[in-house]
């Protein structure tokens, strides 16, 4: 290179490139630096603008600063063009560097002129354009005024008998004024309208409706639109980080929208092409590849050949599946769509590797410089500048790498999320039942992650190795093969490093194992949070809990003190390489030298990041693969196919809706290739068959009613209706399935939205059908109380609501979709009447079971205005055990053991089931008037648990820094001596690197100032001379030793002294960053253990009202994320910080003391970077918590997806559900991709700041040299820490940044753990063990309210309850009968008035001893995932024996013996058991219970009559003796009370014998038992 400047320039080869020459800028320099290289610039920004696109709005107004700049630049690229021509008939010799500047300046502003009429004609004609190309357009200024003063001091330049030197003096002139010109041309004004908005400050980029920078609602897109410039600096940010630093990003509607081509849509939609296409092209590989089978098979035949004949049939069989349907790998897809873009960066990666081994070549150049003398100046200053512009070039290439495959890993990111979601809603339900909701979920959330986190780790799969190699060969060659002494160690680390790497994984996957087991756990306690309190449980789900915590700590411990190992042994290691490498080249009779020293230094450091960070990589790229294998299974599910689910032959007769012959369903996942017929009798072989040869004909408009006792197949018969099931055999029909069904389920889905968004259910608003289905689903007295109305928020899977609210409000969201809103209004009042809704859009509505969960009157309410009403002219088929309703449907279909045993009119069905076979008669107008009066007096809000405007309170987005007490409570939970410790610790372990750093620079020092006249006295007296023959100039050479040698320098006593205390520091180091690992893994162990216990201890004794008012999710984001970060990120966040902190002191502390004038440099530095940090740190905690806030709802909306998939399909509302879920992903999307952009916005700037501190330092040392006052050993010391200084000072404000988020955790449990509200534990008084013995139960003027503001729940209730009664509990819904049990129970506390129990006041028992003692049937039977016994006993108390006859009297045993006995598991939430059957195992608990006041709350709700009357026999018989308080709809089933309390607006309104209220007419019992439907 120096060769050919110096052929190119005509200079001296020492020296090829002079800077300063006769009192001027040198030729060459201004030539190739001053000249070519800002034309260069000017070219490349100018192209960057080419592709403008044309703007076809004419302007308002023209102005002539565009074209006069275009015909300026036209004009200057005439001029130098000529001045080319003119040179060759010059003959200077500097004809060639001249020719070469000119060219590239005229093809500049050809360029650039060409740019400058493109830009016209775009959107910037409106505005004076780019700045950014202003100033580029004026460097050139600088080499014309320089050569323009150069031409006036050369007289022959001013001679008139030389031409053509004064037409170069004239060209260059009229250059300078086509400049001015130009200039001038730019501040001409502008065309003005108001249509002027900026996409950045820097960058007059006009924002205009309809151009590509605005979306369609106004919002700025991010990055579109901006020139190169503000691209490379993220300039196009600095409006969004000026407004997150005033605090103003507090919506995502406040981030930018995504660049055009990483909308969700777009990519999804590239992503779905790309699936298309090699789906089509695996499809045509296969055909062919089957294809030539059969024609070799063919063959063979022919010949007599073919031996297997089966052969060709089993490839059939398993290739015919595949080209209808072909697997496609996702990995091919991800490489189709995203993979050429991908692949193309790591060129990007490789040249900005290579620009980093610069840095300790020019740094060995320059200390060698300053050790010169001789040398001349300009080489110190090209050295300077190299510095400068390879760390300037690999800083931006590096920056830019990385937000490219940022951008690449957020287009994976939305399609794979895209993928699952849609594959969720299309996989069939027995297929998706193999998993788990959280299983499914993780597909998501985790996995997704992982493969995501894989793309930075590909390109440094392949860039660590060779960056590995390259800084071995640059190793050897300044030390020669003295390195071989540290490469050994690192390279016996390395296998140690993959153990132990290997052991954290081994380990991880067992602590992930226990964390989604306490996880889980953790959920069903959450929602089981009522039983659990009802039951006293909590010490029991405690136990269980710490023990699933205690073997997640267990593997948190072992991962956490083997990854002490791994930071010991990587701290410690580029000490004990510098010091094993530095002993040989001495003892192997080298000089050290500063040159070599610290570019060794330098090339070590480089070293430790391939060794340290490969392990990590290889195990990241596993783990994706490992994520991409379990996403592509899920991908590869079967889906619904319901076009070969379904007949498509119609039966003759046409008024047939539903038609079944001979067909056998099962929840079994049917595989591929089975045949139904095989597959129907592996599902009998296993026992899961669920429905048997069900022959059914439903005519339209027919009401059918399905009954049968529990777990006959009622709910089976629905989903097998909606094709959930898989069809084993036989032949289903069902009219008008494309149009889809109104299913309302037996266990109802409500979504987390308002009241009127799950009713219209994404269907448009019509006031007068809405009112009309409030009204028939009997919501309006519901909504008369909710403060917002129907626009009140229900929480989570309506947690808020009560059972027959839940059921009401799903039964209205299925009615609402009959109605074709658009045609509602055209109808006249008269014409609705006639035609009935006629014009509906569901032709067939599946009840399941909606009457079960409300009282008598309002079951009579739905079945005469809902289903006898609005759905009169529908085909309804409804599932109930309420057979008192019978009478009213055309077809009854008995059902026993999956079967159907007999179709009939009522009449013939009626005696079949009924509990006391009775006469019926035609009574339905009887007592009309009494009834409607009877329902005007009941009405009465809703009983719930307390509602607000927004009913679920919204979490709080904390805003602002973290607050000193959340670091002040980490602290404490570490340890004050332990955290001290730790701090101390690290403080040694960085002083004793530094200083052992200094004494090798000091050493070196006083080597400089001996006499060096000798090597081989060096040696030690049996040390072999041979030994000398290992140089870097090659392995062997003859050497002679003199004997006469003297000893001179490195004496043996030196080099002894030396090396002992550079090696005593070292070990001191080694000790220090040991201590201080095994410290802080301790300490992070300690602070997980007590966040953990803090914040279980206080949710299991939070109170009701906190659970009803928070969503689970957000709960559950505490006990999974949040102690996830406690535990794992944020101490390996910390670590790093830590060590960061402590190495940049460090670092500033040595390069103070090694240049002292760097303080002129750093001061101001600091100041900026402290500026930087604080502007970009206020952004990016902004973005990180509006990223957290978008990314639960996304979760949240999958889990809730998978809850309801059944009612989503059912009503063929998947491309609704996907397209909110594209919403959600897009709003996340935009907040992650500025949280990056801001993350890569501070990096450029911080390279920027290590690029000026790095040349700061090169020209200080450069001028130092010149006044001979710098020690080189300081200088080189000082040069290699400051190359460093880039990734310290960013990994300083990432990992603060990353503790400030992960610390967001610590504030949250926190939370938890201090601020919600607890129920009072400890009682006034002791009572006695036996307490209560008789089981009085006395309300004493007992007032509760849930809520300031809201009604009393209770208002004033006074009630004296006997010994041994029995007293059955009567309202309507929300009259306060629930409450009651709540109070008793102490889930609410009373605002007045008190409750007794045997004459003790509740409030003043202990909690744990009152609920102990008393015992309930909850409502919604709940059940935790495990076996039969732990459900029923999970104390262990009861014996094997006692359990069965329990079972036995509950008529459980025969269902728990065919499912495998007491051990086996009920699974998740008791989904192995129906409805009725899990009410069922809740009266067994009871009966369990030695307590003397039971409480039943609609304890057989779901119950058919027959079982019904046997368990109320059991429970009279079991509770002879006890006081049992019996909340009931089915008024049968207290009729045998001893009293009868019936509740009105939360006050009694009668308490008496039934037979008594049932003789007075005008009580309210008495129209509430006429009111029913005889």
């Amino acid at each position: 290179m120096a060769d050919f400047l110096a052929g190119l320039c005509h200079t001296d080869p020492l020296d090829p490139l002079p800077v300063w020459e006769n009192g001027t800028f040198g030729l060459c320099f201004n030539q190739l630096f001053l000249n070519a290289l800002p034309h260069t610039l000017l070219a490349v920004s100018s192209a960057w603008y080419l592709s403008a696109p044309r703007w076809n709005r004419r302007l308002g107004c023209a102005s002539c600063g565009w074209s006069c700049r275009a015909a300026a630049s036209f004009l200057l690229a005439l001029l130098f063009l000529v001045d080319v021509a003119v040179l060759p008939f010059l003959g200077d010799p500097s004809l060639y560097l001249v020719v070469l500047a000119d060219g590239v300046s005229a093809l500049a502003w050809i360029v650039h002129g060409v740019a400058l009429v493109i830009l016209q004609r775009s959107v910037y004609g409106m505005t004076r354009g780019p700045s950014t190309l202003l100033v580029l357009a004026l460097l050139p200024v600088v080499t014309l005024i320089i050569t323009l003063v150069s031409y006036c001091q050369d007289s022959s330049y001013l001679d008139p008998t030389q031409p053509l030197r004064l037409l170069r003096l004239v060209l260059l002139s009229a250059q300078l004024f086509l400049l001015l010109m130009y200039l001038v041309a730019f501040a001409l004004p502008r065309c003005v309208e108001d249509l002027s908005l900026s996409i950045n400050d820097s960058d007059n980029a006009p924002l205009l409706p309809g151009s590509s920078f605005l979306g369609q609602d106004g919002q700025i897109i991010a990055e579109d639109g901006s020139s190169w410039v503000s691209q490379l600096f993220y300039l196009w940010l600095n409006p969004l980080m000026k407004r997150g630093q005033r605090q103003e990003l507090n919506r995502p509607s406040d981030v930018y929208l995504l660049p055009r081509k990483l909308r969700t849509r777009v990519i999804r939609d590239h992503f779905d092409r790309c699936l298309e296409t090699c789906r089509q092209e695996r499809a045509e590989s296969e055909a062919a590849l089957l294809n030539k089978r059969v024609h070799v098979a063919g063959r063979n035949i022919q010949n007599g050949s073919w031996s297997r004949p089966d052969q060709l049939e089993d490839e059939w069989v398993e290739h015919g599946t595949d080209i209808e349907e072909p697997e496609v790998q996702l990995l091919w897809v991800l490489h189709k769509a995203f993979g050429l873009r991908y692949y193309l960066l790591g060129l990007l990666k490789l040249a900005g590797s290579m620009l980093g081994f610069t840095g300790p070549l020019l740094l060995n150049e320059l200390v060698g410089f300053m050790e010169s003398g001789s040398a001349p100046i300009s080489h110190g200053v090209w050295c300077a500048l190299w510095l400068f512009a390879s760390t300037f070039m690999g800083a931006v290439l590096r920056n830019w790498f990385t937000f490219e495959v940022l951008k690449v890993s957020l287009s994976v990111r939305a399609a794979v999320i895209s993928a699952i979601y849609r594959k969720a809603l299309q996989v069939s339900s027995t297929t998706l039942a193999r998993f788990s909701l959280g299983e499914v979920v993780n597909f998501m959330s985790t996995d997704t992650d992982r493969l995501i986190n894989f793309f930075p780790s590909f390109h440094e799969l392949w860039s660590l190795p060779v960056q590995f190699a390259i800084t071995l060969y640059l190793l050897y060659l300044q030390v020669g093969v003295a390195f071989l002494g540290g490469l050994a160690l690192a390279l016996l680390l390395v296998p140690l490093n993959k153990v132990i790497a290997s052991r954290i994984m081994e380990n991880n996957k067992h602590m992930l194992r226990h964390k989604d087991a306490r996880a889980k756990l953790m959920t069903e306690i959450l929602f089981g949070m009522r039983v659990i309190k009802f039951y006293t449980w909590e010490k029991h789900f405690h136990e269980k809990i710490s023990a699933c915590r205690r073997e997640e700590l267990a593997r948190l411990k072992t991962m956490k003190y083997l990854d002490a190992v791994c930071v010991y042994t990587w701290a410690a290691l580029p000490v004990v390489i510098s010091i094993l490498t530095f002993i040989t080249y001495v003892l192997l009779g080298h000089e050290l030298t500063a040159a070599k020293v610290f570019t060794a230094l330098a090339l070590v450091g480089m070293l430790i990041l391939p060794l340290n960070n490969f392990p990590w990589v290889v195990n990241g790229t596993l783990e994706a693969k490992v994520s991409l294998d379990r996403i592509q299974r899920f991908l590869q599910l079967s889906d619904q196919d319901l076009n070969s689910y379904y007949s498509l032959v119609a039966p003759e007769d046409p008024q047939t809706t539903i038609e079944m012959k001979k067909v056998t369903f099962s929840w079994a996942a049917q595989g591929a290739s089975d045949p139904p017929e095989t597959f129907a009798g592996d599902c009998r072989a296993k026992g899961s068959l669920q429905l048997c040869s069900l022959n059914l004909r439903i005519r339209k408009g027919a009401l059918v009613a399905v009954v049968g006792k529990v777990g006959c197949g009622k709910s089976s018969l629905l989903a097998a209706i909606t094709g959930e099931l898989n069809r084993c055999e036989g032949v289903v029909y069902v009219q008008g399935r494309d149009q889809g069904f109104g299913l309302a389920m037996q266990e109802p889905w409500i979504q987390h939205a308002t009241v009127q968004e799950n009713i219209l259910f994404g269907k448009d608003y019509n006031a007068r059908f809405y009112q009309a289905v409030i009204e028939a689903c009997a919501l309006t007295d519901d909504l008369n109380i909710l403060p917002s109305g129907d626009q009140t928020e229900v929480g989570e899977n309506g947690v808020t609501l009560s059972g027959g609210q839940k059921a009401r409000l799903a039964l209205a969201r299925a009615v609402y979709m009959i109605l074709d809103a658009n045609y509602w209004n055209l109808l006249e009042p008269h014409v609705k009447s006639l035609l009935k809704l006629s014009l509906q859009e569901k032709d067939i509505y599946l009840l399941d079971d909606p009457l079960a969960a409300v009282d008598a009157d309002v079951a009579n309410h739905l079945l005469e205005k809902c289903i006898l009403g609005i759905l009169k002219h529908k085909t309804t088929i409804l599932c109930t055990h309420r057979i008192e309703f019978l009478e009213k449907a055309d077809v009854v279909v008995l059902m026993d053991d999956g079967k159907i045993v007999k179709t009939g009119t009522p009449a013939e069905i009626l005696p079949l089931v009924e509990a006391v076979p009775k006469e019926r008669k035609n009574n339905e107008n009887k007592k009309e008037k009494d009834s409607v009066q009877s329902e005007q007096e009941l009405e009465q809000p809703p009983e719930q648990a307390p509602v607000v405007d927004s009913l679920i309170e919204e979490e709080q987005k904390q805003t602002g820094a973290v607050a000193l007490r959340v670091y002040k409570a980490y602290w404490l939970a570490v340890g004050g001596c332990l955290a001290f410790s730790i701090l101390f610790s690290l403080l040694l372990m960085q002083s004793s690197k530094n200083i052992s750093d200094w004494w090798l620079s000091n050493w070196i020092s006083n080597l400089k100032k001996q006499d060096n006249t000798s090597k081989s006295d060096l040696l030690p007296a049996d040390l072999s001379p041979r030994l000398l023959l290992f140089s870097p100039g090659g392995l062997l050479y003859p050497v002679t030793l003199s004997e006469t040698d003297t000893l001179t320098h490195n004496s043996t006593s030196d080099l002894k002294f030396y090396l002992t205390v550079y090696g005593s520091i070292a070990a001191a180091n080694s000790i220090f960053t040991a201590v201080r690992a095994f410290l802080f893994a301790y300490g992070a162990i300690c602070a997980a253990t007590a966040i953990h216990n803090r914040l279980l201890d206080r949710v299991l004794k939070a109170t009701v009202t906190f659970f009803d008012t928070t969503p689970l999710g957000r709960i559950m984001n505490r006990f999974s994320s949040d102690v996830y970060s406690v535990d794992d990120t944020l101490p390996f966040i910390l670590n790093i910080l830590l060590s960061n902190l402590f190495g940049l002191l460090g670092m500033l502390v040595v390069m103070s003391y090694g240049l002292p004038w760097i303080l002129l440099v750093l001061v101001p530095l600091g100041v900026l970077y402290y500026y930087i940090q604080h502007y970009y740190r206020h952004t990016s905690r902004e973005l990180k918590r509006l990223y957290s806030l978008t990314l639960s709802p996304i979760y949240t909306q999958f889990s809730e997806t998978l809850t309801g998939l059944s009612t989503i399909r059912a009503s063929r509302a998947a491309p609704r559900f996907e397209l909110e879920n594209e919403n959600r992903l897009e709003s996340n999307q935009r907040c992650l991709f500025a949280s990056n952009s801001a993350m890569q916005w501070l990096d450029m700037r911080l390279q920027m700041i290590g690029v000026a501190v790095v040349t700061s330092i090169a020209v200080i040392a450069v001028i130092q040299h010149q006044m001979k006052s710098v020690d080189p050993g300081l200088v080189g010391l000082a040069l290699s820490y400051a190359l460093s200084v880039t990734t310290l000072l960013s990994g300083l404000i990432f990992s603060f940044t990353q503790t400030e988020t992960q610390l967001v955790s610590v504030e949250r449990t926190e939370e938890y753990s201090t601020d919600i509200p607890i129920e009072p534990q400890e009682g006034l008084i002791q009572v006695a063990p036996a307490w209560p013995q008789q089981g009085l139960i006395e309300f004493q003027g007992a007032v509760l309210v849930y809520r300031a503001g809201l009604p009393n729940a209770l208002d004033g209730v006074d009630l004296l309850i006997q010994p041994g009664e029995k007293v059955g509990i009567v309202g309507r819904t929300g009259s306060g009968k629930s409450t009651m049990f709540l109070a008793l129970f102490r889930m609410m506390e009373l605002s007045e008035g008190q409750i007794l129990i045997d004459n003790v006041a509740t409030h003043m028992v202990g909690l744990q001893e009152l609920r102990s003692k008393l015992a309930i049937i909850p409502q919604d039977p709940f059940l935790f995932s495990g076996t039969v016994r732990e459900n029923l006993d999970p104390w262990g108390r009861h014996s094997e024996a006692v359990l069965l006859d329990v079972l036995e009297q509950c008529h459980l045993r025969e269902v728990v013996t065919r499912m495998g006995g007491l051990g086996v598991e009920v699974g998740e939430k008791g989904k192995s058991l129906s409805v009725g059957q899990r009410q069922l195992v809740c009266l067994a608990r009871a009966l369990l219970t030695q307590a003397k006041v039971l409480c039943i709350d609609e304890a057989t709700a779901s119950v058919d009559q027959k079982t019904d009357k046997i368990l109320q026999q059991t429970i009279r018989e079991k509770f002879r003796d006890k006081t049992v308080l019996t909340i009931a709809h089915r008024l049968n089933t207290i009729m045998d009370s001893d009293k009868v309390l019936v509740m009105h607006a939360g006050k009694v309104v009668e308490f008496d014998t039934p037979k008594v209220l049932c003789q007075r007419e005008d009580s309210f019992f008495y129209k509430l038992v006429h009111s029913r439907v005889e």
